[in-house]
């Protein structure tokens, strides 16, 4: 705004410039006070210069009354009340030695009275143009021209203690303006909160119809899974934003301020209840232990590592390949620390885990009692287009560290696998299969060290993740891209699935394939239609061609499935836990895994992709790669004929 123009450069003067102004303003005041003194007890306008300079000179005492008071220290934009307080006080000390003097000190042509009106309007003038200061300085001014632009009306859901103190935050918004609040509390239909009615949900609907409601504030931090999934699920189709409030535990640690609302937590858009963890398997491989974390700087490693430094293990080791990510996960750990006031050695450790002499000398030297592996590469397309290096990664760094906490007697060892293993059309799945069948078959040989491992889906919220990408979309106005409309994932969040490993490898026995009960399936098209809705948007398509977010279908990736699964056979077997089933997996001996991995180490080292992905197609029988990445295979190798290199010097 122009207006804007014309005060930031006076709110950016120096502070001396400013109290400089400020003082040759209030010295303008008193002259003017006393000249408008005179015409209210003469009744007409009289030269100052001719009867009344005595006054005048005596009136500027005020200057140093005022600054003796600190008023001069108050910045005019951010006045308070404390402020106004000292300048009423300084005011009265100056009339009451203002007013004794010219009563004391007859001066021809002065009357008495001026020494009681001059002080009464020098306050006057010297708080009008305080709060005029602050009006204009401050923003109150900005403020009040732009609420004749259109703000937004919101509507708050629930009228408790958290409803309230957004609903007082609101008050001074310039954006937003509430409209009331909706209760599930009977007890307070039609009452006033604050200066807002409370009104039943039933009424949702119609109050967002008749204030054209862009958004309801989801202020119920007490209230279950359950609940709150019936109110999202409520308001998904009556075309509103909804934003959500920190659970009640934060709230209990200070005030809520608007700047704590917040998009849905991913879990919400996920729409199911989570299984409260069992301390007791928490805390069996953790506690008062050593524990080392592979790829700790992941997704899933560095929840791994939030949970576990929050269970008190003695050490905890992060390896991690990438110098940034263990940067980042180090700073986040050590800050938790210093929050919880405990005592856990963080060692960051900058590794691969294909290096076999480093990830012995780690074992050998901080003599780790379990070990969460986690290191892979794991996304599809990237792995698909850099078989040798995937496959280097995640079957021959899984074998480095296996025969690794065998030779160092680790006491448990934990695979993190994926869905994607089993019966897989792509090298990334097909590579964590042979891992698995890596810690099978090394654990039938009943080592002192217990191999377990934990398949599961998609994590919501992961690097890579389609909320995130999902949201940027909508914020950009689309369109949202699905790579296929039938296409589905079973999805859990990234802490949810952490907890659920740690529970699961205490269970373990040896040789254990745990798959995580993760619910059912979810059509990634149904998450972009809730993530749409719930942004307060409309699905464009042929149905609603006036909507506002178009859902474009890219096709599926190489390597790519519609639908996963979590288990290879049938009838899996419950645990004690009711989220962790343990599936009943074929195996191969560990002579011919052996073999396999010797033969994969021949073929990365000439970078022959043709014999690598062969040695994983015998190796993992249940593989069998999808059309398309087979015609992108043979993509490859016509182009290698046409630049005449052997396949053998072909790289990945």
């Amino acid at each position: 705004m122009s207006f804007d123009r014309f005060i930031d450069p006076i709110i950016s003067l120096p502070r001396l410039v400013k109290r400089s102004v400020v003082l040759l303003s209030d010295a303008g005041l008193c002259v003017l006070t006393v000249w408008i003194a005179y015409y209210l007890r003469l009744g007409t306008w009289v030269a100052l210069s001719d009867t009344g300079w005595q006054a005048t000179v005596l009136s500027l005492i005020v200057l140093p009354i005022l600054s003796m008071f600190g008023v001069y220290r108050t910045v005019f934009r951010h006045l308070s009340g404390p402020a106004l307080v000292a300048l009423v006080r300084a005011v009265a000390v100056y009339g009451i030695i203002y007013a004794a003097t010219l009563t004391a000190i007859t001066v021809r042509g002065i009357p008495r009275t001026i020494g009681i009106i001059q002080p009464l309007l020098v306050g006057i003038a010297l708080i009008a143009s305080r709060s005029l200061g602050s009006y204009l300085l401050g923003g109150r001014l900005r403020r009040d021209l732009r609420r004749h632009h259109r703000r937004r009306n919101v509507l708050i859901y629930g009228a408790g203690m958290a409803g309230r103190q957004i609903a007082d935050a609101l008050m001074s918004s310039i954006d937003v303006r509430a409209i009331a609040f909706v209760d599930d509390d009977a007890s307070l239909h039609g009452a006033t909160v604050g200066k807002l009615r409370v009104w039943p949900p039933e009424q949702l609907a119609k109050l967002i119809t008749q204030h054209a409601v862009e958004e309801v504030m989801l202020a119920i931090p007490s209230a279950g899974r359950h609940r709150r999934n019936e109110v999202i699920r409520m308001m998904q189709p009556l075309g509103v934003a909804l934003r959500s409030l920190p659970g009640i535990l934060d709230i209990a640690h200070g005030s809520v301020s608007i700047n704590d609302v917040q998009q849905l937590e991913i879990d919400d858009l996920l729409g199911r209840d989570e299984v409260a963890p069992e301390i007791g398997l928490l805390e069996c491989n953790i506690r008062a232990k050593v524990v080392m974390v592979t790829g700790a700087g992941g997704s899933i490693g560095s929840e791994l590592c939030r949970q576990i430094v929050a269970i008190f293990p003695t050490t905890l080791l992060l390896v991690e390949l990438s110098e940034f990510a263990l940067y980042n996960i180090h700073q986040q750990l050590e800050r938790i620390i210093k929050e919880l006031g405990i005592s856990v050695e963080i060692v960051p450790l900058l590794a691969s885990v294909c290096n076999t002499t480093l990830i012995e000398r780690i074992m050998a030297t901080w003599a780790p009692n379990t070990v969460y592996h986690a290191a892979a590469y794991k996304h599809v397309p990237l792995v698909e287009h850099n078989p040798i290096e995937g496959i280097r990664n995640n079957v021959i760094g899984t074998w480095t560290c296996v025969q690794a906490a065998q030779r160092f007697n680790v006491a448990n060892f934990v695979l993190i696998s994926t869905d994607k293993a089993v019966r897989p059309t792509n090298v990334m799945g097909a590579s964590k299969r042979m891992a698995e069948l890596t810690l099978q078959a090394v654990a039938a040989e009943k080592p002192s060290t217990c191999f377990s491992m934990v398949r599961f889906g998609n994590v919501l919220g992961s690097r890579g993740s389609v909320v995130p990408l999902f949201r940027a979309q909508v914020a950009a106005g689309g369109p949202v891209t699905v790579t296929h409309p039938d296409i589905s994932r079973y999805f859990m969040t990234i802490p949810e699935a952490s907890q659920l490993v740690i529970q699961a490898g205490a269970m373990a026995t040896g040789g254990d394939v745990f798959v995580l009960d993760m619910g059912q399936p979810v059509k990634i098209r149904d998450l972009a239609v809730r993530i749409i809705e719930l942004s307060g948007l409309h699905v464009r398509d042929e149905h609603s061609p006036d909507g506002d977010i178009e859902i474009q279908y890219s096709g599926l990736r190489p390597g790519e499935k519609l639908y996963e699964e979590l288990l290879i056979g049938a009838d899996p077997t419950r645990t004690d836990h009711p989220k962790v089933m343990k599936a009943n997996e074929k195996m191969l001996p560990l002579a011919q895994l052996a073999a396999s991995i010797d033969d994969l180490r021949i073929a990365i080292s000439h970078q022959n992709v043709d014999a690598v992905l062969t040695i994983l197609r015998q190796t993992v029988e249940e593989y069998k790669a999808a059309p398309e990445v087979s015609d992108w295979v043979e993509t490859r190798l016509r182009a290698d004929r046409v630049i005449g290199a052997p396949l053998a010097e072909f790289s990945s």
